[in-house]
């Protein structure tokens, strides 16, 4: 360029056209998000989305629950897929799961998309499978930003963040408060590795075992790439079921971590959980990743869910009606462990012996 040509937004890397032409892409995905709480408040383009709060009258003592997450580098695996319309359902499922824990309705979100170059077609891909997870969610998507950051980020590199806000009844609060001994743990499967652990599974299958997205894996019955890429489990209208057809004393999501310390968040001081690994075998994905890396278990356990998205507490009694539901809904379930006194356990939740084979 010219010393003498002034400067301009579109020479330092951002094209404002092409960022009106993404929202007009994703307005067909957003307005199939809709509530009845936020239809003809205005739309998509506003400078705040609206969520009509007088639905809020119908609780004696509404609580509002907020999350924000995102997917951490899973999204590298989409961009170099070329595969857009599914990160956003992990997206989803970070955030609304951590609002369902509490016994919160997912009320409405909004999303954060950070991109080197804004690709119009690509951007409302994402936003689609955001729009796609809010309905799997039940909630509303009220608005986001699309950010375009030349320079920082190289044209084909984005990612994606989340908030999300729900409501809970005052007296329906779930929490560390209501779980009592002999109450039982019901593990709900996960769909695959979710969105957690994924630097450590990058490490492994890249730099470790050598291996590109495109291998066919038969344990996995397809390619690596389309296995590492299967959407987050969205649990948040389960879980609400559950605690509408039963007694439920408390949920964890199992994410960062993994199932022993998301457990343990939610296990009050004198108590402790118990979890049997012989209840359930972990999928193909768990088992490569510990063999391809030399992962030793612990590590595995700690950094992946081996296999459990979520995790339901509920008295002995409301087992059958839990399990029930949860068949009902289509989600595979099992008693995996149960809470008993402390002791001289160390930490608030334990797994114990060996996976089934």
């Amino acid at each position: 360029m010219s010393e003498t040509t002034g400067a301009s937004y579109a020479a330092a890397g951002v094209d404002i056209e092409a960022g009106d032409r993404a929202v007009e892409l994703m307005k067909e995905w957003v307005k199939k998000t809709q509530r009845p709480e936020v239809a003809g408040l205005g739309g998509l383009g506003g400078f705040a989305g609206l969520f009509d709060a007088s639905a809020l009258k119908r609780y004696e003592r509404p609580l509002l629950a907020s999350a924000t997450d995102g997917v951490g580098t899973k999204v590298d695996l989409a961009r170099q897929m070329g595969v857009y319309d599914t990160i956003g359902h992990d997206l989803v499922g970070m955030v609304v799961d951590d609002l369902v824990v509490c016994g919160a309705e997912p009320l409405f979100m909004t999303d954060y998309i950070c991109v080197g170059k804004v690709h119009p077609e690509r951007v409302a891909a994402i936003v689609k499978g955001i729009a796609e997870g809010c309905v799997l969610a039940g909630c509303a998507l009220v608005g986001g930003e699309t950010a375009e950051h030349p320079g920082l980020l190289g044209p084909d590199d984005f990612d994606v963040a989340g908030a999300g806000t729900g409501v809970v009844e005052a007296d329906r609060l779930l929490g560390p408060d209501r779980i009592r001994k002999g109450d039982a743990v019901i593990a709900m499967a996960s769909s695959g590795l979710h969105s957690n652990g994924y630097s450590l599974v990058r490490h492994v299958v890249f730099d470790r075992a050598g291996w590109t997205l495109d291998r066919e894996v038969e344990e996995f019955g397809r390619t690596l790439g389309e296995e590492l890429l299967e959407p987050t489990r969205i649990y948040s209208l389960d879980c609400l079921a559950l605690t509408r057809t039963t007694e439920v004393h408390g949920f964890s999501h199992v994410t960062g971590g993994g199932l022993a310390n998301n457990l343990a968040r939610v296990i009050p001081a004198g108590l402790h959980a118990t979890v049997d690994r012989s209840t359930w075998t972990p999928g193909a994905v768990f088992d490569l990743v510990g063999k391809a890396g030399r992962v030793e278990q612990l590590e595995l356990e700690k950094t992946l869910n081996m296999g459990v998205g979520m995790i339901a507490i509920v008295p002995a009694d409301s087992v059958d009606a839990a399990l029930t539901t949860l068949a009902d809904r289509g989600v595979d379930s099992w008693v995996a462990g149960e809470i008993t006194d402390r002791g001289d356990h160390a930490t608030g939740a334990e797994l114990t012996g060996s996976y089934a084979r």
